[in-house]
Order: structure tokens, then sequence, then C-alpha cells
């Protein structure tokens, strides 16, 4: 498959609220599958310590977990770091549910954050940004609540392997150069690294960090 083509195919997409509607009863209905959609994940996968370390002490930090779901990785760094000040956002109210008690939630799209700008000492997507469709959008409202020397982390699907898993109609990946990019108009330092689940097993190229400072 040409993954090129099959993403620069796309480049006018909106969120309409049709769209924004699928996607939100999609979520909802997927709340109730937790295998496929679990409430906890394993503290040890690298996803989660590349997350914590480049976010560094979060300790009186106020922080975004940005298309939540049920706040698994919320729940790791609530452990982990309970001074921190932990929120997340989700499309899905019924994902919101299963977020621990503790953390904030608040229910919205990721292109239209609920937030006053500089709101949040840093912010982390994982494999969620690839369901905002107005990709760019929502990646400036990533920056945009995060104050000026904040970090963000962002982790999800390398567009050079489109194919390899099932995705729905609206979902996008993204290249590493294409997310530098967007993140470098908002970023003084940006960088980006391919990551697998575990940190003693070479990643595939499916998955891709991208770190950035604001």
């Amino acid at each position: 498959m040409n993954w090129k083509r099959l993403f620069s195919s796309k480049p006018g997409a909106q969120l309409t609220p049709e769209l924004r509607a699928r996607i939100q009863t999609s979520f909802d209905e997927a709340a109730r599958d937790e295998e496929h959609f679990p409430s906890t994940i394993d503290p040890r996968i690298y996803h989660v310590k590349l997350i914590h370390h480049h976010l560094g002490n979060l300790a009186g930090r106020r922080v975004l977990d940005v298309g939540c779901g049920k706040g698994r990785f919320a729940r790791v760094f609530q452990e982990q770091e309970p001074l921190a000040e932990l929120w997340g956002l989700d499309i899905s109210e019924e994902m919101l549910r299963y977020v621990p008690a503790g953390i904030h939630t608040r229910a919205g799209a990721m292109t239209e954050l609920p937030f006053e700008d500089a709101f949040f000492d840093g912010a982390y997507a994982t494999e969620s940004l690839e369901h905002a469709v107005e990709i760019e959008k929502a990646v400036s409202e990533i920056c945009r609540v995060v104050k000026p020397g904040g970090r963000i982390a962002i982790i999800d699907k390398n567009a050079e392997h489109w194919g390899r898993l099932d995705t729905p109609a609206w979902e996008k990946w993204f290249t590493r150069k294409q997310l530098e990019r967007l993140l470098r108009r908002d970023c003084r330092e940006v960088s980006s690294q391919f990551v697998s689940y575990w940190e003693d097993v070479e990643p595939d190229g499916l998955f891709l960090a991208w770190l950035a400072v604001k």
C-alpha cells in the first residue's frame, strides 16, 4: 500500500459534528470492551517510562492526558506521583467513567481543548492523536494549553507502517518528520525516536515517540 498517497489523500479532512458524534459513539461502545480497551497498563512498559522521564518530577505540577480513554496512563502516574495534579481529556464520557478518583476529567475533542492558555505544566498523548482527524489543529491545541518551558510527549503509530492494523475510517498515522514539523511551530525543542513496548525489545518501526519542550 502506498502510505504516502493514503496519508496525503485526506489533508482537508474535518471533524464535522457528524464525524465527531460517530467517533464519540464508537468509543462510548468500546468502553464496555475491557479486553481491547483496558483500564490499566503495566507500569513497566517503556511508553510509560519514556513519558515519565520526559515530563520529569511531577510533584506540584499540572499534567494533561490528551485522549486519556479510561485513564490507564494517568492511573500509573497517580500512583507514582501522588503530589501531581493530573487531568484526563477524552471525547467519550463513558470512557471517563473508568478514570480513577482524584484525577480531574473533562469531556471534549482534542481540536478544541476546554482549557485556558498555558494551563498545564506538561501534556502527553498516547495512541490518541491518530483519532483527532484535524491533526494540525490538535497539535496546536496541545501546545497552546502547555506553559512555556513545559514538556509534551506524543506516542503514536508510524505512517510508513500503515496497513499493519485494522483501523477506523477516520484514523490517521503520521511520519516522523510530519509531526516534528507541526510541533516545531510552537516548541523550541523537538526530537523523535522509534519505541517498542519493552526496553529490551528492538523497535520494529510501528511506534514513534515525539518529545518536545515548548
